[in-house]
């Protein structure tokens, strides 16, 4: 057996975040990382294109958690102890110096994941690792845990905490504890689309669109990318989370619109279409591009919107007016099936939050229980929302331990 004051499971973000704080907080303790793959922090290496989206500079509590679909008034007071101004702190404080982008996205300056992974390696030197152990079981003797793992070892701590993201083999075993698992569904995905016209168009981007799931009330804005396979970009990223649950119930089998230009009333759409005729009836509609839209953009909708390719504006009347704006406005697509979003793949559902103390992340029906991460029912869309989360429970797991 091995004893230990501290024991996490699950060597990712929350855990590493709650460990390294652990032991800081409390030198004389002996704490230890049990992590079922070879290596550690993968989701933190591969983020963010591989440099680590670390957290938002969103740093207002109540606008931070309107970036969660799942978890946002749980969270609210824990991110006003800590949240995203406490996370650049830290960081800083250890040497790893923070650079907020444009979107607000926050990222090492090296635009490196391994300086975060060096720096939790270098911190958490004192924590105990344990590589390639699958936890088998979890029993709770007296006021401890055991936990038996794959390599026929057995773990025992008065304190554990449970950081294994969306590991359905613990989500079994925490049933057995009693505990409530809200219903799991992929989120931050794409959408895939079988428009062979629109695939021609992979690679044109929108710095703002609208999708809209139809016969719903989910709706979302953003940056758009039309790829290979379909839409992706942070519109749909966001559209994807907010409807995770939605979309799984659907077999991601549904429809949208899509608005190319949100920030254009319809009636200014169709006076461009009436100046046109006006001023230029002699210019050929398909090869004069409108509203900014590129080119090949411009031809489809024109296509789609069934104008020839020789036809000219004055040749062009109500009923085009009527079926460009349509197609630039609210453009109908099917959607059959959803592609992961490079390496950001995230899980809806985990323990239901009203198991759990947002003061300590404990459990409140088993004593010195912790859980943090992706486990719990917290979610968020892209831009550093849930690593954000992840370090926000593991700080609070640190500060909560009983000793």
């Amino acid at each position: 057996m091995l004893e230990f004051d501290f024991l996490v499971i699950g060597g990712g973000a929350a855990g590493y975040f709650a460990a390294i704080n652990a032991a800081q907080n409390l030198p004389n303790i002996k704490v230890a990382i049990l992590e079922k793959n070879r290596e550690v922090l993968q989701k933190v290496k591969v983020s963010g294109g591989g440099r680590c989206n670390v957290t938002n500079a969103i740093t207002e509590p109540t606008e931070l958690i309107n970036n969660y679909p799942r978890g946002h008034e749980f969270l609210l007071e824990p991110f006003e102890r800590f949240g995203s101004k406490d996370v650049f702190t830290w960081f800083e404080k250890r040497g790893i110096r923070l650079k907020t982008e444009k979107d607000a996205r926050v990222f090492p300056e090296s635009n490196s994941s391994q300086t975060i992974i060096d720096c939790f390696l270098y911190e958490s030197k004192s924590v105990k690792l344990f590589t390639s152990e699958r936890v088998k079981n979890i029993v709770k003797k007296g006021s401890f845990w055991e936990v038996s793992t794959n390599s026929e070892k057995t773990f025992v701590t008065k304190n554990l905490l449970i950081a294994t993201g969306s590991d359905k083999r613990i989500w079994e075993i925490l049933t057995g504890l009693n505990f409530k698992i809200a219903p799991q569904a992929p989120s931050l995905f794409t959408f895939n689309i079988k428009d062979e016209k629109l695939k021609d168009l992979q690679g044109v981007s929108f710095s703002a669109c609208s999708v809209k799931i139809l016969n719903s009330t989910f709706e979302q804005s953003g940056p758009l990318l039309i790829t290979h396979w379909g839409l992706s970009g942070p519109a749909i990223l966001k559209l994807s989370a907010w409807a995770a649950l939605e979309l799984k119930a659907k077999d991601y089998v549904f429809k949208i619109a899509v608005n190319w230009l949100p920030e254009i009333q319809k009636d200014k759409v169709l006076n461009e279409f009436r100046l046109n005729l006006e001023i230029n009836p002699k210019k050929n509609v398909l090869a004069n591009p409108l509203f900014g839209l590129t080119a090949r953009f411009w031809k489809y909708i024109c296509e789609k919107a069934g104008i020839s390719e020789h036809q000219k504006w004055a040749e062009t009347g109500k009923k085009h007016f009527q079926a460009l704006s349509d197609n630039l406005l609210s453009a109908q697509y099917e959607v059959n099936g959803k592609s992961t979003f490079k390496e950001e793949f995230v899980t809806a559902g985990g323990i239901d939050l009203s198991e759990i103390y947002p003061e300590t992340f404990s459990s409140k029906k088993h004593e010195n229980l912790f859980f943090a991460g992706e486990i719990l029912n917290i979610d968020a869309v892209t831009g550093g929302f849930n690593f954000q989360a992840a370090w926000t429970g593991g700080w609070h797991v640190a500060k909560g331990l009983g000793f």
